[in-house]
């Protein structure tokens, strides 16, 4: 293999390790940027009781165990079973919906989703102003539609705490067709947290969800590196292998 080549491939995976975190981290687009720290257990910590207070009640999590949740967020198995155990007796069982998905499905014409991988699959900042995004809207079978995703059929879970918005639009023409682009927000009622309290919640919550959607996201983060070293390393002693065998030959 010549030293051209090795570099090559020492950059190439370099690259693909800073593209998929960055995938992992955004959803591209005009989305306001969700700023999550993945590193802050506090954070994680407010998020578990998040999801678990406002979100498994419809969403499962299958793929993640409540003990290896404890592991990573520093929890005790007393504060386990006591704050975030709400419908499994045991440690080693995964997040189940406690809504049945045949009702779910019934009630709102499909099935939440399992939400184990939905940061990985959308992005954190999707998941970030999908949660802030709600609006009232009397012609939707829940009373609500979502600037990011219009049409869905979930309910604002969170209206307790935000409150009610209406979202302005304002129409644009282009000959015949006209289209409602939407320019903002205003508020219709108050909730309990003001603005800045439910954008934290909101970040915790979906600091939460990226966590869940790869436990050892921060073992792969140094293990990446110590490999990407050995790599380096490996290179210039090849190179000074191939160099000293091959000094002789013209």
């Amino acid at each position: 293999m010549n030293k051209p080549y090795m570099l090559r491939n020492i950059v190439t995976i370099a690259a693909l390790l800073i593209a998929v975190e960055g995938y992992a981290a955004g959803g591209g687009g005009d989305l306001e940027p969700a700023e999550i720290d993945p590193g802050n257990i506090a954070s994680l910590q407010r998020g578990a009781r998040n999801f678990m207070n406002y979100c498994s009640g419809c969403h499962s999590a299958q793929y993640v165990r409540f003990n290896t949740i404890g592991k990573h967020l520093e929890l005790s198995e007393e504060q386990l079973i006591a704050n975030l155990m709400f419908n499994a007796e045991k440690t080693f069982e995964t997040i189940q919906a406690s809504m049945p998905a045949d009702d779910a499905a019934r009630w709102y014409g499909t099935a939440p989703p399992d939400l184990s991988l939905m940061a990985r699959a959308k992005g954190a900042d999707y998941i970030y102003n999908f949660l802030q995004s709600f609006y009232l809207d009397a012609d939707s079978p829940t009373g609500v539609d979502n600037t990011v995703l219009a049409g869905t059929s979930m309910p604002n879970v969170l209206w307790e705490l935000q409150g009610y918005q209406n979202a302005v639009f304002t129409e644009h023409h282009d000959g015949e067709v006209t289209t409602l682009v939407f320019e903002h927000f205003e508020p219709a009622t108050t909730g309990s947290m003001d603005a800045e309290d439910f954008d934290d919640f909101v970040r915790d919550t979906v600091n939460f969800l990226v966590y869940i959607a790869e436990p050892i996201r921060s073992e792969r983060r140094v293990i990446g590196t110590w490999v990407i070293i050995y790599l380096l390393v490996f290179f210039v002693i090849a190179a000074m292998l191939k160099k000293q065998i091959w000094k002789d030959v013209k």
